[in-house]
């Protein structure tokens, strides 16, 4: 069996003090995308535990898809992700 060594650090230490390790990550196949899971791409890249390209290929994200969520997390945390909230924190 051939297992895949991730290249990159196994863990960082966020801003806040706080450690994200690859086991931290949603699942490769994850499909239901809620505000938590996001954000943990966003700082997992941010803190260079993936790089973007990894995550757009780990997740199946497009680059404008992440920078949308590296936005609305950057200008309105973690409510700034949430779906139902996509229309009121974009508007003008």
């Amino acid at each position: 069996m051939f297992i895949r060594r991730e290249i990159g650090p196994a863990a960082v230490r966020l801003p806040d003090g706080t450690i994200l390790t690859r086991s931290d990550l949603p699942a490769r196949d994850t499909t239901r995308w809620v505000a938590h899971r996001k954000a943990i791409v966003v700082q997992a890249v941010e803190s260079a535990l993936l790089t973007l390209e990894q995550a757009c290929e780990m997740y199946d994200l497009s680059e404008e898809e992440f920078a949308l969520w590296q936005d609305a997390l950057s200008s309105h945390g973690r409510k700034g992700l949430l779906v139902t909230k996509i229309q009121h924190y974009r508007q003008p």
